[in-house]
């Protein structure tokens, strides 16, 4: 029996590696490193910090994320690099919710699969959300940074020059760009789409920067991959065992009604498990198809891409334990409400 937990911990690697991490998180590492780097602290501040009107702040956020399709592991050295870029604790939880949890590649995806009341009911609820977590972070941490930010002119700063901002978005586009260009077929082709923008990086970095600047890039990445990335190998491993020792039989018998435990359950397993970006639709279709309430189907639709085991532990070490500690559990009951209300009242 241990022997067959420690494969199906494997099995679990293997594949998250293979098919991960060459177009999901050296991009996203590469990202949170040059938001470090290259974005101006202090437009930060005045823009995204702790100082900054919520509402705007909170706005921007949400609505900005969506076009980032990523897992909620990939999204943690974006949300990461925001934050200490200078941006508000709220902030960068919004950005760590809503872009696994409702982006617009698997809000689309959703909507062919499961129908547009289903991809209407995630983006509203996962905005909600998004609100309610950044008011609970930035109530919880705020005062953190907030006696740290410096008053600053806003009419006077700009986030970021303009050969940094093309750099910026070319890593953009090889984050993004295997994801969106190759929606079907072999993980390959994915790795080429992404191939073909890293070396537009590599050149266009090489051409317009010193190696002084090139190097500090690299170093505030390789930061990011020190903290994080042992810590997601470790997550998807134990996701792994707990698949093998969860029977499936069990998860179709607590999953069927809309009634809160039912919400609840579905919260919590898409709470642990890993879902890389647009495999929540068909395996939450498959659960419907087999009984489960549209209420637990919804909570899993957010919880699943959302959050993670492995996304539990990167929050706790980047960000602290006590952050981890709060962010986790609003999750959780939030899940569980969404689920049980939409359940009830909207389907």
């Amino acid at each position: 029996m241990i022997t067959q937990l420690i494969l199906a911990g494997l099995n679990s690697l293997k594949e998250y590696i293979l098919e991960h991490v060459i177009t999901c998180l050296i991009p996203a590492f590469l990202l949170a490193g040059a938001l470090v780097t290259f974005i101006n602290r202090e437009a930060i501040l005045a823009y995204l910090g702790e100082k900054a009107s919520k509402i705007k702040s909170f706005t921007l956020a949400s609505f900005s994320s969506f076009f980032l399709a990523a897992c909620s592991c990939t999204v943690i050295p974006v949300a990461s690099g925001l934050y200490y870029s200078g941006a508000g604790v709220g902030v960068a939880f919004i950005v760590l919710w809503v872009a696994p949890a409702s982006n617009i590649l698997a809000l689309v995806y959703t909507g062919s699969i499961l129908g547009t009341k289903m991809a209407l009911s995630r983006v509203i609820a996962a905005i909600l959300m998004a609100f309610i977590v950044g008011y609970v972070l930035s109530f919880f941490f705020g005062k953190e940074k907030y006696f740290q930010e410096q008053k600053t002119e806003i009419e006077k700063l700009n986030f970021i020059v303009k050969k940094d901002l093309i750099l910026l978005f070319l890593i953009l586009l090889s984050l993004l760009g295997p994801n969106y260009i190759v929606q079907k077929g072999p993980y390959i082709h994915k790795v080429y789409v992404w191939a073909i923008f890293t070396i537009m990086i590599i050149i266009y970095a090489l051409k317009f920067y010193k190696i002084e600047k090139i190097k500090e890039w690299l170093n505030e990445t390789y930061m990011f991959v020190k903290i994080i990335f042992p810590l997601l190998l470790l997550g998807v491993f134990i996701v792994g065992v707990i698949g093998k020792i969860l029977p499936e039989n069990f998860i179709r018998k607590w999953l069927g009604g809309n009634g809160i435990l039912q919400s609840f359950f579905a919260t919590l397993i898409g709470a642990i498990s890993y879902f890389a970006t647009m495999t929540e639709a068909p395996f939450v279709d498959k659960l419907m198809k087999l009984g489960m309430g549209k209420g637990p189907a919804l909570a899993l639709l957010l919880t699943g891409p959302g959050l993670s085991l492995p996304n539990w532990l990167a929050i706790a070490k980047v960000f602290g334990v006590k952050k981890a500690i709060v962010y986790v559990p609003t999750i959780i009951i939030l899940g569980t409400f969404v689920g049980w209300f939409f359940g009830n009242f909207i389907f």
